[in-house]
């Protein structure tokens, strides 16, 4: 770490109510969350009905909404990959969810393997995708230049190690195969507007919280040339609409949806919008 002081103390909304401190790193320009929950407590802070990516479930407006938004991202996901790779080449999504996108992808001629820790998603996944995904231990056992793409759709700001698994990442594309990450972006209208509240903090899930510099520091470390950079122009009013609950207590629908438009507008001339997707090539 290269500063000691706090840059943000953020509470956990979802799961624990604990804070954590958000500390500034200079030489990434990214922020950490201190302290990190252990290997062995991090699971606990996930044990919530709230967590969407983990579940199927439509129980109200908000989460039928977001299945609806869901649906068109997965269709620009496709296109984003099938743009940068043939149809029935090899892709890795990591963090795979309840496995909507390998889905989308092996219904396009892909061939498609997913990891996902978590149980109850990972069962959901599988019967999706005729059991193509699996536990994150099976990282280890696939084969070097083996994969064409790499998928993290709002993944690395949850892995413990950042160095050893772009390293693994970076071992398991094809030469000249491509990682794609999307992740928040804490210098978006909507971080700096709603600061302690801006919901895509999410601790002490997001261990990193990365900006433009970030990723491309990272990148140029283990040998990734930022090919691009993209906005998901729809997470900004997703995000600030729970930022508004975190706020004041309720969802406030108007406000929200003004503070997303607002950040997209702002980001138009900035390009700094709440999430972005990099498109990184492997340096070889």
């Amino acid at each position: 770490m290269q500063n000691s002081v706090p840059f943000l103390t953020v509470k956990d909304y979802s799961v624990s109510g604990e804070s954590f401190n958000l500390i500034y790193n200079e030489s990434l320009d990214l922020l950490e969350t201190s302290p990190k929950p252990s290997d062995n407590n991090l699971s606990a802070y996930y044990k919530s009905e709230d967590y969407i990516s983990h579940t199927d479930s439509k129980r109200n407006l908000f989460e039928s909404v977001y299945h609806v938004v869901r649906s068109i991202a997965l269709n620009r996901k496709l296109k984003l990959i099938n743009s940068f790779a043939s149809k029935g080449k090899s892709l890795l999504d990591v963090g795979c969810g309840t496995g909507d996108f390998l889905k989308t992808a092996q219904s396009s001629g892909w061939n498609v393997t997913g990891v996902e820790p978590n149980d109850s998603a990972r069962t959901i996944a599988n019967q999706k995708t005729t059991n193509a995904v699996f536990d994150v231990a099976h990282l280890d056992t696939l084969s070097k230049s083996q994969f064409d793409v790499i998928t993290l759709w709002h993944v690395l700001e949850h892995l413990p190690d950042l160095d050893q698994q772009l390293e693994k990442f970076k071992t398991l594309l094809k030469p000249n195969g491509v990682l794609v990450i999307a992740v928040p972006n804490y210098k978006s209208y909507d971080a700096v507007y709603y600061k302690e509240y801006w919901a895509a903090f999410d601790v002490p899930r997001h261990l990193w919280h990365f900006s433009q510099t970030s990723i491309k520091r990272l990148g140029e470390k283990f040998q990734f040339n930022l090919e691009k950079v993209l906005p998901m122009k729809f997470d900004a009013y997703y995000v600030s609409l729970l930022s508004e609950k975190h706020k004041s207590g309720k969802m406030n629908v108007i406000s929200g949806f003004f503070r997303g438009w607002l950040s997209n507008l702002k980001a138009m001339s900035s390009s700094e919008y709440s999430s972005l997707i990099y498109v990184l090539k492997k340096n070889e």
